[in-house]
């Protein structure tokens, strides 16, 4: 749609990305730059939003101090899948920025990367190996245990964090789709043509209204579980049984 032809080039997905980007930098940035002691309706809802991601999510998961750490990257991580995802069921965008691969992907590894850098930080190389061999398994069972606990823990991990997020939003975007995609055909096609059955839009149209709900909740769930499980897996990597 822009700059075609060029290393630059940006579809509708990298627009949307783009854009609801710039639009939570700005709503940042408004948020906190007059923040009073006696809060405005307005500041008493963002404190109240910030406050749930930073109380519900990091802090209770990765406690004061290591909360502290990893907040800046967890609490951007929760509001862009949030944006994005809910760019969904907005009027002329109609598709989540993270219903196609990139993002998902990007922000998985992003996780991936903070959870092998915490237990790095924390316990240095022996991270890896005990991970790999946990303690108090007899040495025989390594053979069976250590390339368990690779695949689940080093090469699992981020492709589970991916698909779910990714294959949730798809889900919702083909719903919406199939339903309006239907509302139309029965309105303008089958009832434009006298045929009653184009009545058949209005249930069509219900069940679309009523997944657009959905997919709000949706939106809002899966930005709270991504962020949830990123956090827990950091968490697990400054625990001190490794």
């Amino acid at each position: 749609m822009l700059f075609a032809d060029t290393p630059f080039e940006m579809n509708r997905i990298m627009i949307i990305r783009v854009v609801i980007t710039a639009l939570l930098i700005l709503w940042m940035v408004l948020a906190t730059r007059r923040m009073r002691i006696v809060p405005t309706r307005g500041q008493a809802a963002n404190e109240f939003l910030f406050g749930f991601v930073r109380n519900s999510i990091i802090i209770e998961t990765l406690g004061e101090k290591d909360g502290r750490r990893f907040m800046a990257p967890l609490f951007a991580m929760f509001f862009l899948i949030l944006g994005l995802n809910l760019t969904g069921i907005v009027p002329g965008l109609n598709i989540a920025g993270t219903s196609v691969i990139g993002t998902p992907l990007v922000l998985a590894v992003v996780s991936y990367v903070m959870f092998i850098y915490a237990g790095i930080r924390k316990h240095g190389w022996k991270f890896f190996k005990n991970s790999l061999f946990p303690s108090g398994v007899p040495w025989f069972l390594y053979i069976v245990v250590t390339p368990i606990e690779l695949i689940s823990t080093f090469i699992l991990r981020p492709v589970t964090l991916t698909l779910r997020l990714l294959m949730n939003m798809v889900a919702g975007h083909m719903l919406l789709v199939l339903c309006f995609s239907a509302t139309q055909f029965f309105f303008f096609t089958v009832l434009a043509d006298g045929n009653f059955l184009g009545l058949l839009g209005v249930g069509t149209f219900a069940f679309g209204a009523a997944f657009t709900l959905f997919e709000l909740m949706v939106a809002a769930l899966q930005a709270y579980v991504f962020t949830f499980l990123a956090a827990v897996y950091i968490q697990l990597s400054l625990a001190d049984e490794h």
